[in-house]
């Protein structure tokens, strides 16, 4: 019904905006010659893209439970294998053997006078067939959370981040060995338990807080699309920002011979039991709790009274899992390059869900399956891939990266030689275009976000978002960070988001240094109200995920550009200015963050001094002073800004050699090729960030306290926000160090341009 309102109101259709997007040429690392032959390569691939395809597609793959090791998720894996096949592709399953915990016993309890037991179940809903298939889901579950059975008193933590653990020391409450009840929000679900068990918790209970996931944003399912009371959010805590990928392979492959280390001796799985429920069960845990009011931050939109704890009763929490080997099937499909077979372009998107994962991953899957749908039928007319072409079907992404890490270990090596780039996507929905992604891809993407209609609007799906940024940006009460995407927006170009964690580039970009890029439309989607519940169906996504799956088609004409056009260009599409020109604010962001921490620490010692925390603490409610910090000392950052400097000219000389260069012979060409595949390898150090060593990349990685969110020059930044200055100072010259040897990989490159 929503498909054809849209349609009433642009007064177009989906396949008149795919015949508009068709036709605009590319020019990065494209002679005139072979840019004309890639814009009617293109028109011919848009015109097999079809919304009813993806359609019945998604709904035929999320029709069951695609959990890892269920019978559908292999169902799934060797309908997608067929499917490739059936389009001419070379195709093949990989299969890997990993540690893929599921419940085996599970309770939750209020003991004492008033019992009450959560369900950790989600009852069917009306007018949705799909979530009646619950024989075979999985309950509320957390993967990699810690077994065990305990009995203790329950504390509220907010969103159980280390300032909430501050704040709860300094209303004088204590957590050890406590059951810790916190909220989703704040920062990633596995930082949740990790750190309650680092304060002395004995468990954890993550929760769904109206206010951030349920009717404080929109009505509820089925009548809206946000989480009903019993909608639970399951997920993994497997310590991804220190190591992705099977726990008991760490660095090589889960092959089927592989050397396995034992499950105690992993430092990525939790030590405590942890489970999620609904807001619907977490009102009656939260209603046991006494002693202090939450602070007023703390508070979400259940009617009550929000207290710290600890509770008047113990709640008893039991988890027990089987924690067996279960196989991944990961779909691999090659198309042979012509003219350079051994560079790669490899696309991908993973498979598994939670339960039915219609949103989360499939309608990415299925688009980037009606991708290689239509590459299949281009190549039927004769047109062959300059470079190889790998598209990829993962398995074993939700509970920890782990089937796109297994193959990037075991392919390592061939990887590294022939990866040209990574292109990522997950979930997909109607809105504006997204794109993390590194920094030397932002020319390629701004090209082609300016080729690619907005099924909504009309415009290019480039100038909806530039507006989108500027328009939003101009709220009294807009963020810095937006403002500062803004400001790039008015410049005319589509800001990229840098590249943290949370998807499967992270191997690939992180660990193994390939440039990559991770794309999604959203933000009108409206479907983090049933995220890795038992309501991210069909019949949900079908309503508010992307009505008319004209989105669907959007992400697969803007991604299938980005992987032919990699794949075509004569001379691998980057340009570098983009990359020194972050580089260089982001240095610029750690002197202010120094100078704001030298300030804030200085003026709270000086108040600590004063005593003026405790004269302005109500002594009726005590609250103790923060704590007082050394002062920050002087660091010197000349070595950033002389790579940086020196970073600047070379990009710049490199990408105006570039734009005048005309054809290249084929051995200058291949050497040239070969420079710039590298590129962003020279941006890691195999000796890793501290404490992670399997993150190699210096200039973004998921942080340590984020998870998913990313941290720019990790090394120094963490240290900084750490205080630990000896660390940050070697960071320094270690980050320096690299962008040093990226500078020199571009003054090779542009010195054989103008040999």
């Amino acid at each position: 019904m929503q498909s054809i309102r849209l349609r009433m109101i642009l007064g177009v259709s989906a396949a008149a905006l795919i015949a508009s997007s068709a036709g605009a040429a590319p020019t990065i690392g494209f002679t005139p010659k072979s840019a004309a032959a890639e814009a009617q390569a293109e028109a011919t691939f848009d015109k097999n893209l079809s919304a009813d395809e993806i359609r019945a597609r998604l709904k035929l793959m999320a029709s069951e439970v695609n959990n890892v090791g269920s019978p559908h998720d292999k169902a799934n894996a060797e309908y997608t294998l067929q499917q490739f096949k059936a389009w001419g592709w070379d195709a093949h399953i990989e299969v890997f053997n990993v540690l893929y915990p599921t419940p085996k016993k599970e309770l939750l309890e209020i003991t004492g006078a008033e019992p009450f037991q959560a369900t950790l179940t989600e009852k069917p809903v009306a007018g949705d067939e799909t979530s009646a298939k619950t024989a075979t889901e999985l309950p509320a579950y957390l993967a990699f959370q810690g077994d065990g059975d305990v009995t203790a008193p329950l504390v509220y933590v907010n969103y159980g981040m280390p300032a909430d653990y501050e704040a709860l020391a300094r209303m004088g409450v204590d957590v050890k060995g406590k059951i810790v009840i916190v909220r989703y929000g704040g920062g990633w679900r596995g930082l949740k338990p990790k750190l309650a068990q680092e304060h002395g918790a004995v468990g954890c209970i993550i929760y769904s807080d109206p206010a951030d996931d349920g009717y404080g944003d929109a009505p509820t399912y089925p009548e809206g699309p946000s989480r009903p009371p019993q909608g639970i959010q399951r997920g993994s805590v497997l310590d991804m920002p220190i190591e992705a990928g099977d726990p008991l392979t760490p660095g090589y492959g889960a092959t089927k011979d592989a050397k396995r280390i034992r499950r105690e001796d992993s430092a990525l799985i939790m030590k405590i039991p942890a489970l999620p429920i609904g807001y619907g069960d977490a009102q009656h845990f939260l209603a046991t709790l006494t002693g202090p009011v939450a602070p007023k931050g703390w508070r979400g939109q259940l009617p009550m009274t929000y207290r710290v704890g600890p509770s008047t009763t113990p709640v008893h929490l039991v988890v027990e899992s089987d924690w067996s080997l279960k196989p991944l099937y990961d779909v691999i499909a090659v198309m042979r390059g012509a003219q350079a077979p051994d560079e790669w372009v490899i696309r991908a998107n993973h498979r598994d869900g939670w339960v039915f994962g219609a949103f989360d991953p499939l309608a990415g899957n299925t688009a980037m399956m009606e991708e290689a749908k239509a590459i299949g039928v281009l190549a039927k007319t004769g047109w062959k891939p300059r470079r190889t072409i790998v598209y990829a079907s993962w398995d074993g992404e939700e509970p920890g990266l782990i089937g796109s890490t297994e193959w990037a270990e075991t392919h390592a090596d061939e990887l590294s030689k022939k990866a040209v780039v990574y292109i990522n996507s997950d979930t997909n929905g109607h809105g504006f275009l997204n794109a993390d992604a590194s920094y030397s891809t932002s020319a390629l993407i701004n090209e082609v976000a300016g080729d690619v209609r907005d099924p909504e609007t009309g415009v290019s799906v480039k100038t909806r978002v530039l507006a989108a940024l500027q328009a939003e940006a101009a709220a009294p009460d807009a963020s810095p960070p937006l403002r500062a995407r803004a400001k790039i927006a008015a410049g005319g170009l589509v800001p990229l988001g840098d590249m943290g964690s949370g998807s499967d580039y992270t191997p690939f970009v992180q660990h193994l240094g390939i440039t990559s890029i991770d794309i999604a439309y959203g933000g009108e989607a409206d479907q983090g109200g049933v995220y890795h519940s038992a309501y991210d169906t069909f019949e949900h996504y079908d309503r508010f995920g992307d009505p008319g799956f004209v989105y669907g088609v959007a992400m697969a004409q803007t991604v299938g550009r980005l992987v032919l056009r990699s794949a075509d260009a004569e001379v691998v599409p980057f340009r570098f200015g983009n990359l020194a020109g972050t580089v260089g604010g982001e240095v610029g962001e750690l002197k202010a963050l120094t100078g704001r921490m030298r300030e804030q620490t200085d003026n709270t010692n000086r108040l600590l001094d004063a005593k003026a925390f405790d004269l302005a603490a109500d002594p009726g409610k005590p609250t103790a002073p923060p704590p007082r910090y050394a002062a920050v000392p002087a660091l010197d950052f000349a070595p950033l800004d002389g790579a940086v400097t020196r970073l600047t000219a070379s990009a710049t000389a490199y990408d105006d050699a570039a734009a005048a260069a005309g054809d290249l012979s084929p051995a200058k060409r291949a050497k040239l090729n070969a420079l710039l595949g590298s590129v962003e390898h020279s941006l890691t150090d195999q000796r890793g960030l501290p404490g992670r060593p399997w993150y190699h990349h210096l200039i973004y990685a998921p942080g340590v306290l984020t998870g998913y969110g990313a941290k720019t020059l990790p090394g120094v930044r963490e240290a900084i926000e750490g205080r630990r200055w000896a660390e940050a100072g070697e960071f320094i010259g270690r980050t320096a160090d690299v962008l040093k040897a990226c500078a020199d990989k571009l003054d090779a490159a542009t010195a054989l341009l103008k040999s």
